[in-house]
């Protein structure tokens, strides 16, 4: 079992979650989409965290080669800027956890337009979610235009197991 914690001021962000070998890949993002809100079924499910190797979030960069948006791609996040289609140069190993598990926990950040999107955050305009203590370490994508993930600044967190910190924390 693992627990996540703000690196700043160590206040507790999760409860005991269990780890996945890798994110669970998303065929389809209106597989399981709720009616009323519009979001999709969060990809990790509650309980439980993974690890995403890749890139993830803001900044964006410009794709080095052209690209179709496609809905249905999957947990891919793209954004559209005047230039082209833009992939994320953000992130790498960050924590992605299920909403219900840290929301309660975490205050919705709102500066500029980062909390944009019609049925919730896009997650494309960098972390929305902050700890008690106002240190910004979660970006909330829950949109209906992609898949629903959190995931936890790898930088601003960290994690502590059962019988003592993870390895590299």
């Amino acid at each position: 079992m693992t627990v996540f914690y703000c690196a700043k001021c160590g206040t507790a962000l999760t409860g005991d979650l269990v780890a996945l070998p890798a994110v669970p890949q998303v065929s389809d993002p209106d597989d399981g989409r709720d009616a009323k809100t519009g979001r999709a079924r969060s990809t990790v499910p509650n309980g439980h965290y993974a690890v995403d190797p890749e890139p993830w979030g803001a900044p964006f960069v410009v794709a080095d080669e052209p690209r179709r948006l496609d809905r249905s791609a999957g947990r891919e996040l793209l954004r559209v800027v005047s230039t082209g289609v833009t992939v994320s140069a953000g992130w790498r190993d960050s924590f992605v956890v299920h909403s219900d598990d840290v929301v309660p926990r975490l205050e919705a950040f709102d500066l500029g337009n980062n909390w944009l999107g019609c049925c919730g955050p896009t997650g494309a305009h960098g972390p929305n979610l902050a700890c008690c203590c106002g240190s910004r370490l979660a970006t909330w994508a829950a949109d209906c235009m992609g898949p629903n993930e959190l995931h936890l600044d790898p930088a601003r967190v960290y994690a502590w197991h059962e019988n003592g910190p993870a390895d590299g924390q």
